[in-house]
């Protein structure tokens, strides 16, 4: 009896525990009419938060700093998947954010329509956004990312880097550092961009942004002509992070280049089954290796894709018309180009037009461009190249031989065909 009087009590406790836990738990009868713990984003588990912040928002709708988090996520996963179907929805959710916050308007949601425009190659609105979010909130350091970013792809170098500099004077982290890193490198600093990468490296937060930040420590030491060091970098992002596409398609290119061509194949089509922004690239590694019929095919998903990314928004005609160039009509690549410089005017469009004027028999306007891409910073051995063959077209060959000394000397892998011309080139005009 006694012992039966001394488990009552303690019984009686964990009957009153389990009552409060019905009560009181989550979900319980006395919480069903409060609002749900919002989810938080875990870099870890970026489609757990997705799920999560979807299910929270079906039961509080009206919570506009949830659809702009819930947006941002949608962002992030189409940079790590390349499904440019997600831009959508990112639009979606920041609007919907906006919408709900009229008055005040949620700075993050404001910051996210900037990353968005980016992302869909709309600088100027990035731009515009992104002022706005500074007009706001001058000590939110994201928006100089989304500032920084415009700038860069509009070609507009020293305002991208005294935005950068006052992101990185208010908030150093793995997203200042990298872009301080493209910076460097378009100024040819290849030193200060590597020590920039290592710094983002060392706060990296999760294993996708360790291989991001690998991956570009790969493409430094690519364009620098060391294909064994890019492949140990890309190797290493492989390790954090096996589905990075960018790092797939880099690891096969450097292959490729020490003659692993079995390798190499099967890194491109792993890469272009988790990013098709690869196909160009393998489709002229199976042409340089004459399988033209395999080539084509994958010259024609480029063309399927790039409807696909017009149909989500997505305005690429720097890619469209590099294709154009090199595989298609090079007269459509002007007119592509032409457009994108009058959007901005980066060293990539400058060289891209230069080369497609070249293509289509106007060598003289042709080195215009490609001189300014020199000047603008196009350290790149293929751009190096194109001027070579524009210099040749208008008869000036020791300027010419000049520029594929200068191609070889920077990368003598730069493309899978070019290299090969370049030595050729430089023994018809000895």
């Amino acid at each position: 009896m006694t012992h039966v009087r001394r488990f009552l009590p303690l019984a009686g406790c964990a009957l009153l525990g389990c009552v409060l836990l019905a009560l009181f738990a989550p979900g319980g009868l006395l919480r069903r009419d409060e609002p749900p713990e919002r989810a938080r984003w875990s870099p870890y588990g970026l489609s757990v938060f997705i799920d999560d912040a979807q299910r929270y928002l079906r039961r509080q709708p009206d919570d506009a700093p949830a659809w702009a988090e819930l947006g941002g996520a949608y962002l992030e996963q189409a940079r790590r998947t390349g499904d440019v179907t997600y831009y959508g929805k990112a639009q979606g959710a920041f609007q919907r954010s906006l919408r709900l916050s009229p008055g005040e308007p949620d700075i993050d949601a404001v910051i996210g329509m900037g990353s968005l425009a980016n992302a869909r190659h709309d600088f100027a609105g990035g731009l515009r956004w992104g002022e706005r979010a500074r007009r706001a909130a001058p000590y939110r350091w994201p928006l100089y990312g989304v500032l920084t970013d415009a700038y860069l792809e509009l070609g507009a170098y020293d305002k991208a880097e005294r935005e950068l500099r006052r992101m990185l004077d208010g908030r150093p982290g793995l997203a200042s550092f990298t872009r301080a890193a493209r910076l460097q490198h378009l100024r040819g600093r290849a030193d200060h961009a590597r020590a920039a990468l290592e710094r983002a490296r060392e706060i990296a937060a999760d294993p996708a942004e360790y291989a991001f930040c690998l991956w570009q420590v790969g493409e430094l030491a690519w364009n620098e002509g060391d294909p064994h060091r890019a492949l140990d970098a890309y190797t290493q992002a492989l390790a954090a992070d096996p589905g990075h596409a960018p790092s797939l398609a880099g690891a096969a290119r450097a292959q490729q280049a020490l003659g692993r061509t079995t390798e190499a194949l099967r890194g491109y089509a792993a890469a272009v089954a988790r990013a098709p922004s690869f196909v160009v690239e393998y489709g002229e590694l199976l042409e340089h290796l004459g399988n033209r019929a395999e080539a084509r095919r994958e010259y024609t998903l480029f063309t399927a894709q790039t409807k696909l990314l017009a149909a989500n928004g997505v305005s690429d005609d720097l890619a469209a018309g590099r294709y154009e160039a090199d595989h298609g009509d090079p007269a459509a690549a002007v007119r592509l180009l032409r457009k994108e410089w009058e959007r901005r005017r980066s060293v990539e469009v400058a060289d891209a037009l230069g080369w497609a004027l070249h293509r289509v028999g106007r060598p003289a306007e042709a080195a215009r461009y490609a001189a300014l891409a020199d000047r603008l910073g196009g350290h790149n051995a293929l751009f190096a190249y194109h001027r070579g063959e524009i210099e040749r077209a208008l008869g000036h060959p020791a300027s010419a031989r000049a520029h594929w000394s200068r191609a070889l000397s920077l990368n003598p892998y730069f493309s899978f065909d070019g290299p090969a011309k370049a030595r050729a080139a430089l023994a018809e005009t000895a």
